[in-house]
């Protein structure tokens, strides 16, 4: 293995906070001396089973320590999936059913090896051993923890103070699946800053079980394509890592410069010294953002697909993007009789509605074979045009 020191700066990279790092380097010490990896979990709640890369930060994380030469155990949670994290939430989640999370969780199996190395990963479901708690056990679980220290966790004392109701079982979640920790004697636990309360709680219980405290890591949210909200499938600022690779090329390009960095910490595998010589590129006189967000989106689009077909989106980004060129395989649309380019570019997904495509044409956004369109009432279309919108979504009429 690699030197404990070497290892903490890779598992430091880009994490927003670690409990505690003395802990990490005493677990790796021990660890080197007993000659065995150290225990990696993630639990993952299949109840949205589309992964962005957003969600990759964590995954990208393991892997990075899988790489160390660490194992991950990921657990599905089978059982507690049927209760929902309620992180976040104003009111009780519904409840999935059993055959809906067994469908989410195949999803996922096959996504999260898009990223980890299979050889070094264990997957668990948790109903392994939470189907098998009796009462008597269940009952001695929820001994582990206080109500007062569940209502310190901020959606629990919202909906508190606002009079809004609490299932019991709600407050079973965080000790399910921190009793996960205990089952498979986590070292480290990895999640979203959002995670927070859930993890520390794992620490909690595995020393109340006579274990040693797993050390918690927490990655920051990242932002998607807006570079404001968090990236999110529903808002449209997110990017897929089942996407096509011209796809995630083009998209990584949209990012906001100052969001360049980040992404380099949080979406590629690049080792910390090389993204500090990028930082020091980036600050230089005279360097273009774009031509370091290039290199970025190479990275991010060499891990999902491959290099070669990375450069070739390269070269389609360049010259649809750069040199106006249109794509070759732009999707068609076949026009029926009595609609106009607004019903065409809300039918080819050029816009979202009317009201949308109408304020695109008026904002100049919209281009007929290349020219601009002034008044939407007035624009003629024949089989073949080209309709582009933006710089980035075109379709053809037929």
């Amino acid at each position: 293995m690699m030197n404990i020191d070497e290892q903490v700066k890779i598992i430091k990279k880009g994490a927003d906070e670690i409990i505690n790092i003395e802990e990490l380097k005493d677990k790796l010490i021990k660890c080197e001396k007993e000659n065995r990896p150290l225990v990696v979990k993630l639990g993952l709640d299949p109840s949205a089973p589309d992964i962005h890369i957003g969600h990759a930060v964590v995954l990208r994380k393991i892997k990075q320590i899988q790489d160390l030469g660490h194992k991950a155990v990921i657990i599905i949670g089978d059982f507690t999936g049927m209760i929902g994290d309620p992180t976040g939430k104003s009111k009780a989640r519904k409840q999935l059913t059993r055959e809906q999370v067994l469908e989410n969780a195949k999803t996922y199996e096959t996504q999260i090896f898009k990223i980890l190395d299979k050889s070094k990963t264990e997957l668990r479901f948790n109903s392994e051993w939470l189907f098998k708690l009796n009462f008597k056990d269940v009952i001695e679980l929820a001994s582990k923890y206080t109500v007062a220290r569940m209502l310190e966790r901020e959606d629990f004392k919202n909906r508190f103070n606002n009079q809004m109701s609490i299932g019991i079982h709600e407050f079973f979640y965080p000790l399910m699946q921190a009793y996960d920790s205990v089952e498979v004697k986590a070292d480290i636990e990895l999640g979203g800053t959002d995670q927070r309360f859930n993890i520390l709680m794992g620490r909690t219980l595995q020393k109340e079980y006579n274990q040693e405290s797993q050390i918690a890591i927490f990655m920051p949210i990242l932002e998607g394509l807006d570079g404001k909200e968090k990236m999110s499938k529903s808002l449209g600022n997110y990017i897929g890592i089942k996407e096509e690779a011209k796809v995630i090329y083009s998209k990584v390009m949209q990012i906001p410069d100052e969001l360049i960095i980040k992404y380099f910490e949080l979406a590629t595998d690049l080792h910390p010294d090389v993204i500090d010589n990028i930082k020091e590129e980036l600050n230089k006189e005279g360097v273009n953002p774009r031509d370091i967000k290039m290199r970025l989106a190479r990275e991010i689009t060499t891990l999902y697909h491959n290099e070669l077909e990375a450069l070739e989106a390269e070269e389609n980004f360049k010259s649809v993007f750069q040199k106006d060129e249109v794509p070759k395989d732009i999707p068609v649309i076949e026009m029926h009789s009595g609609w106009g380019l607004i019903d065409i570019m809300v039918q080819g997904n050029l816009a979202s509605s009317k009201n949308e495509a109408r304020r695109l044409v008026l904002q100049g956004g919209v281009k007929i074979n290349g020219e601009p369109v002034k008044d939407f009432k007035e624009a003629e279309l024949n089989h073949g045009d080209i309709i582009k919108v933006g710089k980035r979504k075109f379709i053809k009429v037929l």
